[in-house]
């Protein structure tokens, strides 16, 4: 805060009229956390900018050194972009309705630079200003240059066609990524990995000690569906990876 001034980060806050600490309870604002996770005191925690009414409202803009995940997102609250979830090093921050706490993972699989179909598909979204999933055929030739293809008339005429063969003048996002970054099992992540999470509250342990708790993650066949209240930080994990299930050394640690 020193670094950036008061100025800087009330820019990066935008329109926002939370303060970075709530003045009655103390929580610590969205801002806040984003300010010590990502270094920039945004508001919201998608991918890049998103457009609201012609309103620019800016997300995190690249991969953090730390992720962050929350409770909220599970419970279909808000949305954390690939950014958050894809830190450069396997460590998240993870959020409950009141209260931060950390896990990590010293197996590095777990994190990974941007495939080239998520670097497209940033390309397609930011062309993509009310974020519709399409965008109309006159902004191929701008896309394909963006993406870094070949962007020559009589190429894009050719894909024009192909990739809206009903002549509707819209481009697909998900068939445009298909046909030029067909998902691969590059980057997909371990099945199974070992993880550690961290809770600085005394309560919130058992015996009132504070510790490490380890636990053995493994990737199931479907989509795991919990939100019990015995297992909210499985319940947070699964916004990031929706088929982990966790066993724990011990009782299962908490988030709050």
């Amino acid at each position: 805060m020193a670094q950036n001034g008061a100025g800087r980060l009330r820019r990066e806050m935008g329109d926002s009229e939370e303060a970075l600490v709530d003045p009655v309870h103390g929580h610590g604002s969205q801002s806040l956390t984003n300010l010590l996770v990502t270094g920039r005191a945004v508001a919201h925690v998608w991918d890049n900018v998103k457009y609201v009414g012609g309103i620019a409202l800016e997300g995190v803009v690249s991969q953090p050194s730390v992720g962050f995940l929350t409770l909220l997102e599970r419970l279909h609250y808000c949305t954390v972009g690939w950014n958050l979830k894809n830190p450069r090093y396997p460590v998240w921050v993870l959020a409950s309705e009141t209260h931060l706490t950390v896990l990590f993972s010293p197996d590095g699989r777990l994190t990974a630079p941007p495939s080239a179909r998520q670097v497209a598909q940033r390309s397609f979204d930011a062309l993509d200003k009310d974020q519709a999933g399409f965008l109309p055929t006159s902004q191929l030739p701008e896309l394909m240059a963006a993406c870094d293809l070949v962007a020559e008339e009589e190429y894009v005429d050719l894909m024009r066609r192909q990739l809206d063969p009903d002549q509707l003048g819209i481009v697909l996002k998900v068939p445009f990524l298909d046909e030029f970054f067909p998902e691969t099992a590059d980057g997909r992540p371990p099945d199974s990995f070992t993880v550690y999470h961290y809770n600085g509250l005394t309560r919130s342990n058992p015996g009132g000690k504070v510790r490490l708790v380890k636990g053995d993650a493994c990737l199931l066949e479907t989509d795991v569906q919990s939100s019990t209240a015995n297992s909210t930080i499985l319940t947070c994990l699964q916004s990031r990876w929706p088929r982990i299930d966790v066993r724990w050394h011990g009782a299962a640690p908490s988030i709050n």
